[in-house]
């Protein structure tokens, strides 16, 4: 592989980071919805739709740094910092919001259905 295919197979994979993490967000925003509305098992499979969009993002992300850990040279790259944080941001709405799933399912269990 060249250096300038493998410079651009570099960009074309930081770019699927964001890319994965920006889908993700997607259906966390509609998992939220569901909660809102009650219907957790919709926010289930939207959280489930969600964290196989944040594995493939995990995935490129986690490859990338191994390269450098093993020695490869790894330029500095605004892009991939950018991706990183967007990654861990969704990630962490991710996490909360898997959280609250389960918060609010208790709380409507234990409320015996009065609000």
């Amino acid at each position: 592989m060249t250096e300038e295919n493998a410079e651009n197979m570099a960009i074309k994979n930081t770019m699927n980071i964001i890319i994965g993490a920006g889908d993700a967000r997607v259906f966390i925003s509609k998992a939220l919805d569901d909660i809102g509305d009650f219907n957790y098992e919709s926010a289930k499979k939207n959280m489930e739709k969600a964290n196989e969009k944040l594995v493939i993002a995990h995935r490129l992300q986690t490859k990338k740094m191994q390269e450098e850990a093993e020695g490869d040279q790894v330029e500095y790259s605004v892009l991939f910092t950018h991706a990183q944080d967007t990654l861990m941001t969704i990630m962490s709405e991710y996490n909360l919001t898997k959280h609250l799933i389960i918060v609010f399912e208790k709380r409507d269990k234990n409320s015996g259905g009065k609000l």
